[in-house]
């Protein structure tokens, strides 16, 4: 493999690919090293994808035939409780015409093939079954190139670019980025639900095509910080749940328990029944947010999605996070190329253009969540059940008066939560969200 190319991308997601779209097409000489047997075949997320950011990359991505599942219309949220539980849904015409696209899921090992394929396209090389073990440097510890597992696969180039992933084999023993604190990961494990199409429409409420998310927190997650979520496919679900690794450690909790307990929900069951498992997967996920972000470029490399830390929990946003920090990664090594300068300072373009975007902006807003959800353990273990006999006791037709019944609910929120949490947690609910 002894070549020389002007740019070396590790990891063929969303991030890599991006970037490997964008300097292909432009002639820049591009390889992209992928150590699955193929593109997705060692990534997982819950599925979801955002047209607005694809676009950017290939905005005849429909024509060029994405393999989108479902077009998402109705999105919901769900706060559950043990037995039960509250929720919460915004349906609009719109995300069926004008804004079609601006969310739909994906199957992530047939899209990532999809999207590498148009990166080969474009003139950009993938190899997959290829195992970066280490970064070359110079004398003055540049980057200067990569190491791989093949017989005489050092390969060099001008600029790499690191997107292989939060669980990254290169972190800890290049030092490019800080091993990730448990705190700032969360585990997850999804299972792929066969059911037939007409089956999905009928139980979603939806159309030929159309599909539904739903986004769920509560007791689910056994009182560990973390969420749950359910999406359509178009013949399957996609079932997931996930905590921070963290609580996983200190309640040894097993993932995949939580998981079967989740598909038994009463809100849950219904919506599976009769479905055949199809498969199960697990994924670290990088929620530490604003304040885990490593450093993103150096002299010779670039840092991009999820092995960035990029990731916004409150939305559950990733893949499109990924995508313009490879477009944006992109754009910044063109620029450099241009100088023939790959020093930090030549690259920090890059920087730059993240700090202005969207990206940043988000996860600065945001910057305070992780910690939020970490201090309030309560949202995942007194309040659901507390929310829930609320609701019980509101709806249930008994004789007694509803006033009656308002001074006991509130009598119990008390008894659950005194009222200096309640302060503490509605003002750091501000914080973490203002």
């Amino acid at each position: 493999m002894n070549e020389s190319f002007d740019v070396a991308i590790v990891g063929a997601g969303p991030a890599g690919i991006s970037t490997a779209c964008i300097l292909a097409e432009s002639g820049v000489k591009t390889i992209v090293l992928e150590r699955g047997e193929y593109p997705g075949s060692k990534n997982m997320f819950g599925g979801v994808l955002y047209g607005h950011d694809l676009a950017q990359i290939l905005p005849d991505y429909v024509q060029r035939g994405c393999p989108v599942e479902r077009n998402i219309v109705e999105s919901r949220i769900w706060y559950l409780s043990e037995d039960g539980g509250y929720q919460l849904g915004y349906r609009d015409r719109a995300f069926d015409d004008e804004l079609k696209f601006n969310v739909f899921t994906v199957a992530r090992a047939k899209f990532d093939r999809w999207f590498a394929d148009q990166a080969a396209q474009k003139g950009a090389l993938v190899i997959c079954s290829t195992v970066v073990t280490d970064l070359l440097r110079d004398g003055s510890g540049k980057v200067i190139g990569v190491r791989t597992d093949r017989p005489e696969g050092d390969l060099r180039a001008s600029v790499v670019l690191l997107s292989d992933g939060i669980n990254s084999p290169l972190a800890a023993k290049t030092g490019f980025r800080p091993e990730p604190k448990p705190e700032n990961v969360a585990l997850a494990v999804k299972e792929t639900i066969a059911l037939p199409e007409e089956v999905i429409d009928e139980r979603f409420n939806v159309g030929p095509g159309q599909g539904v998310t739903t986004e769920i927190l509560g007791e689910v997650t056994l009182g560990m910080n973390g969420v749950a979520f359910l999406y359509t496919n178009k013949a399957s679900l996609s079932v997931g749940i996930g905590a921070n690794l963290a609580d996983f450690a200190a309640r040894r909790v097993k993932p995949y328990e939580m998981l079967e307990r989740f598909k038994a929900h009463p809100m849950v069951a219904p919506l599976i029944k009769a479905g055949k498992p199809r498969e199960y997967l697990a994924h670290w996920l990088p929620e530490g947010g604003y304040d885990a972000i490593p450093q993103l470029c150096g002299d010779g490399f670039l840092v991009a999605g999820d092995s960035a830390m990029l990731f916004n929990a409150p939305h559950r946003e990733g893949s499109n996070l990924a995508m313009a920090s490879g477009r944006l990664a992109a754009e910044a090594i063109m620029e450099a190329l241009q100088r023939g300068d790959f020093s930090r300072r030549g690259l920090a373009g890059y920087s730059a253009r993240l700090e202005s975007s969207f990206v940043i902006q988000d996860l600065k807003k945001y910057r305070h969540f992780p910690g939020f959800l970490g201090r309030h353990h309560e949202i995942f273990t007194t309040l659901p059940g507390a929310a829930a006999a609320a609701a019980r006791e509101m709806i249930r037709v008994d004789g007694v008066p509803k006033r009656r019944k308002q001074q006991s609910i509130l009598r119990n929120l008390r008894r659950r939560l005194p009222l200096l949490d309640w302060i503490r947690l509605l003002w750091d609910g501000w914080r973490a969200f203002r």
